[in-house]
């Protein structure tokens, strides 16, 4: 079976949430979770998995949440070698305060990841956001899938739904056959 895991950072636990919610969508027993910031341990650790799913919100003027960032993660790098590797993106955002930049972090890992020979998958309609720009942005649809729990919490649920089920195309696990 294919190894599958989450890796997350969250700095007000909403990344943490979304990343929950789709552990337990995809199953205990196929994918295993990690906080950048307390369980992380290595590159090498991620390079252990077949499948990866990257959470990350976004902050500032649309930079990556502090755990992707040196000393666990330095966007810098250009190696490892990730080809081979199947990645998705989910993150938090918050279109209202932050429209201007509506997770963008997910660009940024996109463009860097992509660099290092990783397929990236999980793309999502932008049909249903409000935002004025977002670096996220590729060919008219997200890098990943976008979460804005600080406005639109009663989409988040409905919305991790579809994406899994876009997932199930390049994630060959049969728990994503009920999501």
């Amino acid at each position: 079976m294919a190894k599958i895991a989450i890796f997350y950072g969250s700095t007000s636990g909403v990344t943490q949430g979304v990343a929950t919610k789709i552990h337990e969508l995809i199953g205990e027993e196929v994918c295993d979770i990690y906080s950048m910031e307390e369980d992380f341990m290595s590159v090498d650790e991620m390079l252990e998995y077949d499948y990866l799913l990257f959470g990350c919100s976004t902050w500032g003027s649309g930079e990556v949440q502090n755990d992707w960032r040196d000393p666990l993660f330095d966007m810098e790098m250009d190696k490892p070698d990730f080809t081979g590797k199947t990645i998705a993106l989910f993150g938090a955002g918050d279109y209202v305060t932050h429209g201007e930049q509506f997770v963008s972090a997910l660009g940024t890992l996109y463009d860097h990841f992509k660099k290092l020979g990783a397929t990236l998958v999980g793309e999502f309609p932008t049909d249903g956001y409000t935002y004025e720009y977002s670096f996220a942005v590729r060919d008219g649809k997200f890098v990943g899938l976008p979460i804005d729990e600080v406005n639109e919490s009663d989409k988040t649920d409905g919305r991790i739904a579809s994406w899994l089920k876009v997932l199930k195309q390049y994630f060959p696990i049969a728990s994503l056959e009920t999501a």
